[in-house]
């Protein structure tokens, strides 16, 4: 079941790390880089985040969440996570495909992720993003941008 999360209340922003920190870890290992700043998230911070969350339940315990920012043009995704547990479930296609149906004609949606991380690469492309530009955000270091226009 997906849901939106009300990520202000402390104990489902507790919840919401308990999922994302082991996913991140994975995603850092994956890609050789461990200044992902979603590593340094705490409650605190889930919980003044400006993004909107939606969250995968399994048997009533969250599994993943995908949070993503809003304008009348443009949805950009900021966090598409599953705990470790849950990999290769189908959850992040899930998510990313209810958020896909929700968007508005004419709004774009963009995503950035670590270029070496393939996985999520692969998985947008399956939905019809496609690469836009990498950028080098730390020496060495760069992620891909995509986006989704729909059809």
């Amino acid at each position: 079941m997906i849901q939106i999360l009300d990520h202000k209340e402390k104990g489902t922003a507790e919840q919401m790390l308990a999922v994302q920190l082991p996913a991140y870890q994975i995603e850092a290992e994956l890609i050789q880089f461990d200044g992902i700043p979603q590593l340094n998230d705490t409650p605190q911070s889930i919980m003044i985040s400006e993004e909107i969350f939606l969250g995968y339940f399994e048997h009533s315990a969250l599994a993943g969440f995908l949070s993503y920012t809003e304008t009348d043009e443009l949805i950009d995704i900021c966090r598409l996570v599953v705990h470790p547990s849950h990999f290769r479930k189908g959850i992040a296609s899930s998510l990313l495909k209810h958020l896909l149906s929700t968007k508005k004609m004419h709004q774009g949606v963009i995503v950035a992720t670590g270029a070496k991380n393939k996985p999520a690469i692969k998985l947008y492309e399956h939905f019809g993003f496609a690469k836009m530009k990498e950028i080098e955000v730390e020496p060495n270091f760069f992620i891909t941008q995509l986006s989704y226009r729909g059809v």
